[in-house]
């Protein structure tokens, strides 16, 4: 056996200590701008000097054109960020082909491309460096600011903090009233409630308005602190959250609004003089510094499809719904995927609310109105205008960024053959005998494994069956920012960590210019994720599902995921298939104290059929109002239809509403659980 002998020498680092912000999953290293202008001493005006490139590797701006002036110049300056202490070089060379130009130093056959390191130069000082003969380019580094405009930390944000002490105040006030409490409940007492809304289109939308109305008539509506939702479903919270005060306001005529919209035709959308309006939008959007796709188009079809005319709204513009507490905090919640992998092989959660938008897993958040600029290390570095609410709707029900491999595997209960197949083979090799034993104490020590790349057949197959065509892609807020070395021994990643990729450093977000956003309902239709982080401490789940197919899958998909990833959640006891279901299931977990009570309303047609509200029959000529075909091969509410008749949108309205007011006593004792397991605990933690 052949061995190989390696000696490492560790040396004392010339440089001062680096002074690092890092939350224990991601780090901020100190960057450091530099400033560069050319200078040319000498030049004939009949000719054209070329640009000099100067590039540094390690910089956000990479590579910049820098043009030659006679005189010291400073209005013209490019400017590079970059790393202090990532043994950063510029290199400048003379483009081969631009101008043709005079005998100049730059252009000199005998003069190599210049290659300075950064690290060596002195902070705040010019520094001349010769290019050539007759060039010199000037250049001065300055420390940029420790602050980060990225916010690294795993709590949430002072502004949510500030909204749930308003918001205590109002649930305080409702559960008082709906369980007829003698006391007031102290602030310590009152339960963390949540309305969890899952995707399907139209569907969604239109149950969910019939959902909430029937919690509004409860009075339950103002119980709750959260409303989370993704795809369909984020279409009638974006538009209920328009109006500051919404939940208090009957909500009647907000349905009817949406109703005229539902059943209006289309097709006038997809006219060519509205088209050409699209396609000046999308041309603004793009010189904005936006990355067009064809999600975009897809938010600008939702806007004319579901209103009347242009709506300026913005994400962030919602805190104002927020400002007093007076209605449930909004989240919207996404999957960051890559391009050319499937979900199973890499995804990430990635939430939006009024307040900031977020990768949880990495501990990373950014104020909602700078989603989509451009960040690097943390460090803001171009301001780009704030999306309009139609295109986030567009980014978050993109039903068209489906590639073939996600479609195989939501339409197969049989095993992910072709994800198998064409996926790297990864061999965890830790056990290998000839390998020295790893230290147990040495925790910054990865997983070995050694990766087999597919075949040439097997990564022309991946590639065709993982191409995305039509995903939403936004500049990357953690660009640059790199893993801390015991990332993986982090709580908070660890909880999310779910994927292969996930122990691979240099393959996570970081290193990618673009977050790649996807519909969440295409890994699991559920928007649950947002309101299991431990910061929320969320006691109460009301689980109004809207998906296609089995009305138990979402929760089961939940469920199982929570186990694996040790999350404290009830444990999946629906016993009943699909065609048996009740209208409601209150399930907990009463060995498990940080687990949520769920309650979980599938939408299913059972009582409503012979009875028009709770205890009150239908007449003969009534009962065909109680038919709603909701899930049949002629169903009008298939995900893919966007135009409802009146009495279809109707009936899903009331089948809804009727459901939940059906069942305000599992309502109440959910509530009521809630209440005394907040009071339970507050009892068993020391004053």
């Amino acid at each position: 056996m052949e061995e190989l002998e390696v000696e490492f020498l560790l040396e004392e680092s010339p440089f001062p200590p680096e002074t690092l912000v890092t939350n224990g999953v991601l780090v901020s290293r100190q960057v450091s701008c530099l400033e560069v202008h050319a200078e040319c001493r000498r030049q004939k005006k009949s000719r054209k000097m070329k640009d000099l490139l100067v590039t540094v590797k390690e910089s956000f701006e990479h590579t910049q054109r820098v043009s030659h002036c006679q005189e010291p110049c400073y209005l013209n300056l490019s400017c590079f960020h970059y790393p202090k202490y990532f043994q950063p070089r510029m290199h400048v060379e003379v483009p081969k082909s631009q101008w043709r130009c005079g005998p100049c130093c730059c252009c000199a056959r005998k003069n190599s491309p210049v290659c300075q390191p950064l690290d060596c130069l002195p902070d705040g000082q010019a520094v001349t460096l010769p290019v050539g003969e007759n060039c010199e380019l000037h250049v001065k580094s300055t420390p940029c600011p420790q602050t980060l405009d990225v916010r690294l930390g795993f709590s949430l944000c002072q502004a949510e903090l500030e909204f749930l002490q308003k918001r205590k105040v109002v649930v305080a006030e409702a559960l008082k009233q709906v369980l007829q409490l003698e006391e007031d409940l102290h602030t310590d007492e009152v339960p963390l409630i949540a309305i969890m809304a899952t995707g399907g289109g139209a569907r969604s939308m239109t149950a969910m308005y019939g959902h909430l109305l029937g919690l509004q008539k409860l009075n339950i509506l103002n119980c709750a602190s959260y409303i989370t939702g993704l795809s369909g479903a984020t279409w009638t919270m974006a538009t209920l959250y328009r109006d500051p005060d919404w939940s208090s306001k009957n909500l009647e005529p907000a349905i009817f609004e949406a109703r005229r919209h539902v059943v209006k035709d289309k097709m006038p959308a997809l006219f060519p003089d509205q088209l050409c309006k699209f396609q000046e939008e999308l041309r603004q959007r793009s010189q904005e510094g936006y990355k067009v796709t064809f999600t975009d188009f897809w938010g600008l079809l939702i806007e004319a499809c579901l209103g009347d005319e242009r709506n300026e709204c913005k994400l962030s513009d919602q805190r104002a719904a927020l400002s007093q507490g007076q209605n449930p905090l909004p989240i919207y919640l996404t999957i960051n995927v890559k391009d050319d992998v499937s979900n199973q092989d890499f995804r990430e959660w990635c939430e939006f609310s009024p307040y900031e938008v977020g990768l949880q897993k990495y501990g990373a958040f950014i104020p909602t109105e700078l989603f989509g600029s451009e960040f690097f290390m943390g460090r803001l570095m171009k301001r780009i205008p704030e999306s309009r609410m139609c295109y986030m709707l567009g980014l978050w029900s993109s039903i068209f960024s489906l590639n073939l491999l996600d479609a195989w595997n939501l339409s197969h209960t049989s095993e992910e053959f072709f994800h198998r197949w064409t996926r790297d083979k990864v061999h965890d090799i830790e056990d290998e005998p000839l390998l020295p034993e790893i230290p147990k104490c040495d925790a910054n020590i990865l997983d070995t494994a050694v990766v087999i790349p597919g075949s040439w057949l097997s990564n022309t197959f991946r590639s065709i069956l993982t191409h995305r065509s039509f995903v939403s892609e936004f500049h990357n807020f953690l660009l640059g920012l790199q893993l801390h070395n015991d990332y993986l021994q982090n709580s908070q990643f660890s909880m999310w960590r779910d994927t292969v990729l996930d122990t691979f450093p240099n393959q996570l977000t970081g290193s990618v210019n673009h977050l790649c956003l996807l519909d969440t309902a295409f890994f699991v239709n559920s928007s649950y994720p947002p309101l299991l982080r431990p910061e929320r401490k969320v006691d109460l789940i009301i689980h109004l599902n809207y998906c296609a197919g089995s009305q138990t899958k979402p929760m089961k998909q939940t469920c199982e995921y929570c186990s694996v990833q040790n999350i404290p959640f009830p444990k999946y006891e629906v016993q009943e298939g699909d065609e048996n279901l009740k209208e409601c299931y209150l399930i907990e977990n009463s060995q498990e104290p940080d687990a949520p009570i769920v309650i979980f309303f599938p939408l299913i047609n059972d009582t409503f059929q012979k009875y028009k509200a709770p205890g009150v029959e239908r007449s003969p000529e009534e009962l065909e109002q109680g038919h709603v075909d909701i899930y049949g091969p002629k169903t009008p509410y298939a995900t893919k239809e966007l135009t409802y008749t009146e009495a279809a949108f109707d009936k899903l309205v009331k089948l809804s509403e009727y459901n939940i007011l059906n069942n305000k006593d599992k309502l109440f004792q959910a509530l009521r659980l809630a209440v005394e397991k907040k009071k339970r605990l507050k009892s068993q933690c020391p004053s």
